[in-house]
Parts: C-alpha cells; sequence; structure tokens
C-alpha cells in the first residue's frame, strides 16, 4: 500500500507525527523526501506537493492520501473521505477592501475575484447565482484589489491577521476545510482500512486519560456512579486483598475533580497515565 502525504509546508510534520504515533514509523527514505518505507513492511509513504496528492489518489498512484479538503475540492478528483484528522483546519473565504461599498454576495454581481482556487470560486459564485470574472493567481492574492486587479478575493483564512493587515473585510465564509484521510479506488482495501483505523485510534485518545485506582468491594457502587467510563470501568480482584483494582478511561479535563471525587467515596493508589492509542 502507498499513502500519499505533504512533502513540505506546514502539514508535513504534524501529517508525519500522526503517522509515526500511529505505529508507522519512517525506517528509511525520509532524508530524500520522496518516498520512504515504515515499519510495516507492507506500507510506503510518498512525499508529494500537498496539491498534487488528490491526483496521485485519483489516479490510483497511490492508494490513499493525506491532505486538505480544500485541495481535494480544487482538484475535482473524485474521493471518499475516510477520516478528517482535525488538524491544518482553515477556511476559504470572500473578502474585499473595508473601504469599498462591498458587503454581500450580490454586490460582486458583474465585478471580477482574484483566487488561487478557480475552481472552488466559480462553483461558490454559480450556487449564489453571481456573475463574476475569476483571474487566478499564484500568491499574494491579498494585493490584487489594492492594484486594481480584482474587486475581491477568494483565499485562505486560518486567523484573519493577513486579511486585517491588508484592510481587506470577511464577506462569506466559501468553504470549511481541515486535513483528512482520502483514497479512490482501494477504498475497499484491507489495509487501508487498516491504516484509517491506526490513525483514528490515535485520534480517540488525544484529551483522554487512563485512570487505574483500588477501591474496597463495598465502596464499588459510589466510584461506579464517579466514573462510568466507556460502557462501565473494568474491574479485577486484588490477589489476597480485600480490594479491587478498577481501571477507567476519562476526558482529560476531568482528570482533577475525577480524582477528588473518587477519594471521597473510598478509592485510593490512583494512578493517572496517557493513552497513546485507543480502538473504540
Amino acid at each position: 500500500m502507498r499513502i500519499a502525504v505533504p512533502n513540505k509546508g506546514r502539514l508535513h510534520e504534524p501529517t508525519i507525527d500522526l503517522l509515526e504515533r500511529a505505529g508507522l514509523h519512517l525506517v528509511d527514505g525520509a532524508d530524500r523526501k520522496l518516498y520512504a518505507q515504515t515499519a510495516d513492511p507492507d506500507v510506503t509513504v510518498l512525499f508529494v506537493r500537498t496539491g498534487d496528492i488528490p491526483a496521485y489518489v485519483a489516479d490510483g498512484t497511490a492508494d490513499a492520501g493525506i491532505t486538505g479538503y480544500d485541495q481535494v475540492r480544487e482538484s475535482g478528483a473524485e474521493l471518499s473521505e475516510l477520516l478528517d484528522l482535525g488538524y491544518g483546519s482553515c477556511r476559504i473565504v470572500l473578502a474585499a477592501p473595508e473601504d469599498d461599498d462591498i458587503e454581500r454576495v450580490a454586490d460582486l454581481e458583474g465585478g471580477t475575484v482574484a483566487t488561487e482556487f478557480p475552481r472552488v470560486t466559480r462553483e461558490y459564485f454559480d450556487e449564489q447565482a453571481v456573475d463574476v470574472e475569476i483571474v487566478e493567481v499564484s500568491g499574494a492574492t491579498e494585493l490584487t484589489p489594492l492594484v486594481d486587479i480584482a474587486d475581491g478575493i477568494v483565499d485562505i483564512s486560518s486567523t484573519g491577521t493577513t486579511l486585517r493587515m491588508n484592510r481587506l473585510a470577511v464577506i462569506d465564509e466559501v468553504l470549511s476545510s481541515s486535513v483528512r484521510l482520502f483514497t479512490g479506488t482501494a477504498a475497499d482495501d484491507p489495509k487501508v482500512e487498516q491504516v484509517a483505523t491506526a490513525l483514528e485510534s490515535v485520534l480517540a485518545a488525544e484529551g483522554r486519560r487512563y485512570l487505574m485506582m483500588n477501591v474496597p468491594e463495598d465502596d464499588l457502587e459510589g466510584v461506579k456512579e464517579v466514573i462510568p467510563g466507556m460502557g462501565g470501568p473494568t474491574v479485577m480482584e486484588v490477589a489476597g486483598e480485600d480490594q479491587l483494582a478498577v481501571h477507567a478511561v476519562v476526558d482529560q479535563d476531568r482528570v482533577f475533580e475525577t480524582i477528588a471525587d473518587l477519594k471521597s467515596v473510598g478509592a485510593s493508589d490512583v494512578l493517572v497515565t496517557k493513552i497513546e492509542r485507543l480502538v473504540e
């Protein structure tokens, strides 16, 4: 199985980190940035430009790919989304100069819009039934209204800082995006499903903690009320003692109050550990 991932940029490091945490350690080729074998001999990572990943997956060069939803939409490739990986979040927005009279999408009727996303932009304005001329640019999109190339822009915005610095106001959100796992013709490949499960297990573990504690038998019901866990805590006998070992998974932001509640109902020797992967 071959999986295409971003070869550089802000999505590269978090993607490699996710693969590593999922057990797909890169064992060679990382310095070449072309491909790398992983700890699983059946899985190879291809390092590809973010915008090219949809094409690699669509034509079968890669069985799966990790890239932004915005890149897939712009490519027009018909891919199956397997998993939202929850990072690289951004918006593609429609913006115009603050001191212009453009306050609604309809105000751009007959105007010009500059963008690095011509397909997404065309689909958006067609849905809005607003006729505009689209000018494709390859960078510095925010500059185009200031030099009279365009009346408005459609561009990526993560925090909105760049738009504000260039005195541009957001008129509407065109598309919400994040990094996701996609596949094409290999949707039913067991290996693709295995990789998706491994990545999902890492995401499921984020923000969770594993609690272990000793509990007198008579206090078990009170502990269960504090930590119902995932379908109920795991309870085991402690050899030679009138105690039970209770294990449970809780949300990280509840650990502090949960420990206090557990102590109040008789639990002791509470141990908190981080969870690396969680298959639900």
